[in-house]
């Protein structure tokens, strides 16, 4: 029977459709066994996230996921500029709803879809909520969408267009993600959270083995913006899974990016700290890593220190004029995306390193 595990207190749950927390507080995880990867067997699934299907939680014979898809996945691996033929961008805003949130939105709801789910509450800084709000429509589930009042106009209408009813909510962050949680706590629905519910990297965990697919191996390093941490766990956890079955010989080591003025995580790496104490957000372009308290920062941690990664902050100058000369490559990304290269452009890298950066969404969702 599959059960989740609390990360902070070692409690374990069964799962059902209104869990998303301990009793105590923590996280949850999943239980489960590594999974044996079957190379073989990917080629008999469509050439999108599913033909990784045999190493997600879900009984051999479901098929739940060919009505809920949309062919998200298997996006380009593209040499950034031929006088570094080293750097790659992965373009995973060539998704259903234009970001990587579609990897773990897809996943979570075919799981919401099994258990019976009528309807789904998400909160987000916009891409998450978009993606939860198309694939919900997909399994016809009912869906609140949490959001701030400064949200991308685009972002919303997006949402919008899905169905959902969107819930504007002045405040911070934590502010939107506390007025979610409540409704979930009174209509006693599911959580389809990005940040809580570990179905959501099973999805995300995909990055890294298309990155495997891709390059025939692994590579050096993957810089990564992260706020929450829902991309770099689940790329974290899925080259994980690929060394521990002899499919890669190392971890690529995990870059880290946030935005200067909201770095909770840099602080609590720099200070040797094993979590991150809430910050206040002074404000930054970077929307979608502008999380004052990350609610896994003890895993996100433990994975930038277990690969040997780092961190590197940015300034909001850096992220415009990053955003700049992507768009002069041909690649027109949202903000949050290029405060991620901005990071790559600060970061020193060595003469042969093999390196791949997430272009996370496109540049239409911005403002």
């Amino acid at each position: 029977m599959e059960q989740y595990v609390c990360n902070y207190c070692g409690k374990k749950h069964a799962i059902t459709p209104v869990i998303w927390k301990c009793t105590c507080g923590g996280v949850l995880n999943l239980i489960k066994d590594t999974p044996k990867i079957n190379v073989a067997s990917w080629p008999r699934y469509p050439n999108s996230l599913w033909r990784y299907l045999e190493t997600m939680p879900f009984e051999k014979e479901s098929k739940t996921w060919k009505s809920i898809t949309m062919g998200e996945g298997q996006t380009p691996l593209i040499v950034l500029d031929t006088l570094e033929p080293n750097t790659y961008v992965k373009v995973d805003y060539m998704m259903p709803t234009l970001s990587f949130k579609d990897r773990g939105a897809a996943v979570l709801m075919t799981k919401a879809k099994e258990l019976g789910v009528s309807k789904v509450i998400a909160d987000s800084s916009g891409n998450a909520g978009t993606a939860i709000a198309a694939y919900a429509a997909r399994c016809n589930i009912a869906c609140d969408i949490y959001l701030s009042d400064e949200t991308s106009p685009k972002k919303i209408a997006q949402v919008k267009a899905h169905g959902a009813t969107i819930k504007q909510i002045q405040g911070s962050r934590a502010d939107i993600a506390e007025a979610a949680q409540q409704a979930i706590k009174e209509e006693e629905v599911f959580y389809a959270s990005h940040v809580y519910n570990p179905y959501f990297y099973e999805g995300t965990k995909t990055y890294a083995y298309e990155i495997y697919e891709e390059l025939n191996g692994a590579l050096d390093t993957l810089i990564i913006p992260v706020g929450n941490g829902t991309l770099l766990l689940g790329a974290f956890y899925g080259f994980k899974e690929l060394f521990a079955n002899g499919l890669i010989d190392k971890m690529p080591k995990i870059i880290a990016i946030q935005a200067v003025n909201c770095s909770p995580l840099v602080e609590a790496f720099n200070n040797g700290d094993l979590s991150a104490q809430p910050v206040m957000n002074k404000g930054t372009l970077a929307e979608g890593i502008a999380i004052a308290a990350p609610a896994r920062s003890p895993q996100i941690l433990e994975a930038v220190r277990e690969t040997n990664g780092d961190f590197i902050t940015i300034e909001e100058d850096e992220i415009l004029s990053a955003r700049a000369k992507l768009s002069d490559k041909g690649f027109y990304v949202e903000v949050t995306t290029a405060a991620n290269y901005a990071g790559y452009l600060k970061y020193k890298k060595e003469p042969e390193e093999k390196i791949i950066v997430p272009l996370c969404g496109a540049g239409i969702k911005s403002k």
